[in-house]
């Protein structure tokens, strides 16, 4: 059975636990989390809880002491840190997003890993990720064709983390949503040439702290770099009551489209999600690619990865017999 670390234990760290306790061959043995306490209360008794901060390598022991360690931190301030740290000790999966700094991130992500003879798959999830390997599949078969990726409707929990690290911001929900005529103008054919911001909008959901500044708040939102600049950007305040009533839950979704064609033949590919839950099936993911990062190093495979080396056969508990009769 491979043990599993667990870094961070909001909404994406319970959809990893939940993944693993559907797994056959994995388990979770320890989650590192701040709110050690609460933690401990929520989870069975056999899985030791640290604080990632001061923990020590003697608290780990035979039982506990995991294989891989799943990141489940936000992207902007938590794995860029957590990352080639927990990296210098265990091999590390993450769904780092940040698309414009994944190969700085990369880099060190190499360095920690490799140094160690561990293994670090970053940027997995559904995109990065799924759709990352969708991309390079389907630009490899219609190399005459235009790409297009749509996002949403639906809950960005990297987005919406990075609002909450704002000055001022009690809790916040930001929702992806394509742009119906930029949808319509791909799927026809017509191989539009579009802008970020004529693909999609942002709209804002946030909760502030008593006295914050709310003009500043929201002109912070609208400045970030990576996140919403490039964006139409709404953003809405409300009660903390209201963000739980109406934005609780974390749907999302989304699709990759490569239109163009084979001599005078139009051709079209579309890969696609429909998300109840954007971070239970984040960590469905995130436990595939934990399985084959295990994999890696037993077979002394060192360094950082992505979703793009890794064959697809390490990613299922299923023999390689029981594979092949799947093809």
């Amino acid at each position: 059975m491979v043990k599993v670390g667990i870094v961070g234990f909001g909404n994406l760290g319970k959809g990893v636990l939940s993944a693993l306790e559907t797994a056959i061959d994995m388990e979770c043995s320890v989650i590192f989390s701040r709110r050690v306490e609460d933690i401990a209360k929520q989870v069975s008794n056999e899985i030791l809880v640290l604080n990632p901060e001061n923990w020590k390598f003697s608290d780990l022991n035979k039982d506990n002491m995991p294989d891989i360690v799943i990141l489940c931190g936000g992207s902007k301030d938590d794995v860029p840190i957590q990352g080639p740290m927990f990296a210098k000790w265990f091999s590390t999966v993450d769904s780092y997003d940040t698309h414009a700094k994944i190969p700085e991130y990369m880099q060190e992500m190499e360095k920690a890993a490799r140094n160690n003879d561990n293994v670090a798959i970053i940027s997995t999830g559904w995109d990065p990720g799924l759709f990352s390997l969708m991309r390079v599949l389907f630009k490899s078969i219609l190399p005459c064709s235009e790409d297009y990726t749509f996002w949403g409707t639906g809950v960005s929990q990297g987005h919406s983390d990075a609002i909450r690290t704002i000055d001022g911001v009690l809790d916040a929900r930001q929702y992806t949503i394509p742009i119906d005529e930029a949808i319509n103008s791909v799927r026809s054919g017509a191989n539009p040439v579009l802008s970020i911001r004529e693909k999609h909008k942002r709209v804002c959901y946030v909760v502030a702290k008593e006295k914050a500044n709310l003009d500043e708040i929201e002109k912070s939102i609208k400045k970030m770099p990576n996140y919403f600049s490039d964006y139409d950007t709404e953003v809405n305040f409300v009660s903390l009551e209201e963000l739980k009533k109406n934005h609780s839950e974390l749907p999302h979704g989304g699709f990759v489209l490569s239109s163009g064609t084979t001599d005078r033949y139009q051709q079209s590919i579309e890969f696609g999600l429909k998300l109840e839950s954007n971070p239970y099936f984040t960590g469905s993911v995130l436990v595939a690619y934990a399985r084959a990062a295990y994999r890696f190093k037993q077979q002394e495979i060192f360094g950082a990865f992505t979703v793009l080396d890794i064959p697809p056969k390490l990613l299922s508990p299923l023999s390689a017999e029981d594979l092949i009769k799947m093809i």
